[in-house]
């Protein structure tokens, strides 16, 4: 049966790593070209921006803010160099969080090339207009590293991106890296005196945390504007509709934050002014549900790009089909097949790879990545971002009905193409 399940899921079949098209919202069109036509559509909204609730607490009265260390190398905030916010009275843990990290919110603003029908008739080429939108990105490192959405920066794909920097104004951005699955961005400027942000641990993050949010709702008339809640839930998947792609996002955490368009790839941020969070997206029905992308799977990307100068994928060699991504077969007939709802299903194992070497076969069940286990191609990409060629890696691999722990050494990719 599992020759009849590859079948009729080859044209579904996420290959590993892939990227899938964004359509981000964009807020004024310019001057119409001749071209061809493109319908948006988007079933979870896509912020240019995000933002969260109100709520508050009571901080001590010496609250410390951090600032980017100079190391003298491409290290991410070391908190060596705590700024201390000295009060004669009681300062709530928004007004401490302001102070700390407001320097470190920028707002981004694009210009790309969007396609338009024919507004007059059902024919015709239809025509391209230079489409303005407006975003918001966090500072991670004082040399002018950015973090933000790949929506925000059209995927890479932009005539132009301005930043606006606090006290520095406005200057010009360069994209260096952006992804449009995993929905992250790295841009970098050239300013001096630049306040980085703290990162903090996602990993660490509780249901019922206090979160805050710093951004740019409604463009940069309201930018950097703040807001607070508290963390709904963790783990959260959702599918975001862009054009006829539908991109699936996991582990991401659920904030009750309001949300407004505009604060895409703002920071979400714990009770210490640390970013714990990416915001992405919203419910498009419904109130007081937002998600954002865990800091912890950017940390090693930023990394990577501020040590080498790009971000270098690794690739275990296989294509495969998460079975939890199924919509043709209940568990029940899950389990009869392949004896677990939850797992990847290696369609093919590319030659030359780690897979190949380290024994996986076609057929076999990946349940576990370096003890975690995985039921989607998007959370073993996930997962992945956080190694590099050459590191090894421990699969569980149910094969025949008995699990084999095998160890595969990545690849770039180069050797399983």
């Amino acid at each position: 049966m599992n020759e009849q399940f590859e079948q009729r899921e080859f044209e579904k079949r996420e290959f590993e790593n892939r990227e899938i098209e964004r359509h981000p919202v964009v807020q004024n069109e310019k001057r119409p070209r001749r071209g061809r036509s493109q319908l948006l559509a988007i079933a979870l909204v896509v912020l240019l921006s995000f933002s969260a609730g109100f709520g508050g607490g009571i901080a001590a009265l010496y609250y410390q803010a951090g600032q980017a260390a100079d190391t003298g190398g491409n290290e991410l905030w070391s908190g060596r160099q705590p700024i201390q916010i000295n009060v004669s009275e009681d300062i709530t843990v928004a007004e401490a969080i302001a102070q700390k990290v407001l320097p470190s919110v920028v707002g981004i603003s694009t210009v790309s090339e969007q396609y338009g029908g024919n507004a007059f008739f059902w024919f015709g080429e239809g025509y391209t207009y230079d489409a303005e939108s407006v975003g918001t990105g966090v500072i991670v490192h004082e040399s002018g590293y950015i973090l933000t959405n790949s929506h925000v920066v059209n995927d890479g794909d932009t005539k132009s991106i301005t930043v606006s920097v606090y006290d520095h104004g406005d200057v010009e951005g360069t994209v260096l890296w952006n992804d449009a699955t995993l929905d992250l961005a790295v841009i970098r400027i050239n300013v001096e005196g630049l306040v980085a942000a703290e990162l903090g641990e996602s990993d660490d993050v509780n249901i019922g945390s206090y979160a805050a949010a710093i951004g740019n709702p409604l463009g940069l008339a309201f930018e950097r504007s703040m807001s607070q809640g508290i963390i709904s839930g963790l783990n959260r998947s959702i599918e975001v509709e862009g054009g006829q792609d539908i991109t699936r996002m996991e582990g991401l955490m659920q904030t009750d934050a309001t949300i407004n368009s505009g604060n895409s790839g703002g920071p979400l941020l714990n009770s210490r002014g640390q970013v714990i969070g990416i915001n992405t997206a919203k419910a498009a029905t419904g109130e007081g549900m937002g998600f954002a992308i865990p800091i912890n799977v950017a940390k090693p990307i930023v990394q990577q790009i501020m040590e080498t100068g790009a971000f270098t994928r690794a690739y275990i060699g296989i294509s495969g089909i998460g079975l939890e991504d199924q919509d043709y077969y209940s568990r029940e007939e899950l389990l009869e097949v392949f004896e677990t709802a939850t797992g990847i299903f290696v369609a093919s194992v590319l030659e030359g790879g780690g897979a190949e070497k380290a024994g996986i076969k076609k057929g076999d069940v990946i349940t576990k990545f370096n003890g975690k286990t995985v039921g989607t191609m998007n959370r073993l990409n996930t997962l992945l971002v956080a190694f590099r060629p050459g590191d090894e890696v421990d699969l569980v691999v149910l094969r025949d009905g008995q699990e084999r722990t095998l160890t595969v050494t990545l690849t770039d990719g180069e050797t399983a193409l």
